[in-house]
């Protein structure tokens, strides 16, 4: 009985194409959540330095942000740009289930908070999927448990949020 592979690996991606595109994939590993800032000046310097309190977020960031890369890759080259429409982010954070729990269901209601795993989210594909996390108009986020003998991460899927004037745009075309 060989142990199951826990290691972060790539995911595979989706992309389908409807009346506007959506993106899914999935990111492996441990969701951290966005710290708060710490700003200090140093003695004798004019500048400050910024600090944040959770140094592991550092990592997850890169991580989603790697795995949206790879899915836009997948993309046809006519929609890798940066979007600059309203969005709609639905997440789905699945974390380390702790060995007390064993089969048992129960829901996730420790920390982190649900709205510090998302800012990290939003963070991590601003620049990548949208031009500023503002753009996300609508959100669906949930964290759960992840299965037994199950890799911990985040199920991710962004789609355009399709307007009245998006809806007559597309009408003409």
């Amino acid at each position: 009985d060989a142990a199951p592979d826990r290691s972060p690996r790539p995911a595979p991606a989706s992309v389908s194409r409807g009346r506007a595109m959506t993106l899914s994939f999935t990111v492996y590993g441990v969701a951290q959540p966005q710290g708060s800032a710490k700003a200090f000046i140093p003695k004798g310097w004019n500048r400050a330095v910024i600090t944040s309190d959770n140094p592991k977020n550092k990592g997850w960031r890169q991580l989603v942000a790697e795995a949206a890369s790879e899915a836009i890759r997948q993309m046809p080259a006519a929609d890798r740009e940066v979007t600059t429409d309203a969005v709609r982010l639905t997440v789905a954070f699945h974390l380390p289930r702790p060995k007390y729990l064993k089969g048992k269901s129960a829901p996730h209601v420790t920390r982190p908070d649900c709205d510090k795993l998302v800012r990290s989210i939003f963070d991590s594909l601003t620049k990548v999927v949208w031009r500023d996390d503002s753009q996300v108009v609508e959100l669906v986020a949930s964290k759960h448990y992840a299965a037994v003998d199950a890799v911990p991460g985040a199920v991710i899927r962004i789609e355009p949020v399709v307007t009245e004037a998006a809806e007559r745009r597309l009408a003409f075309a």
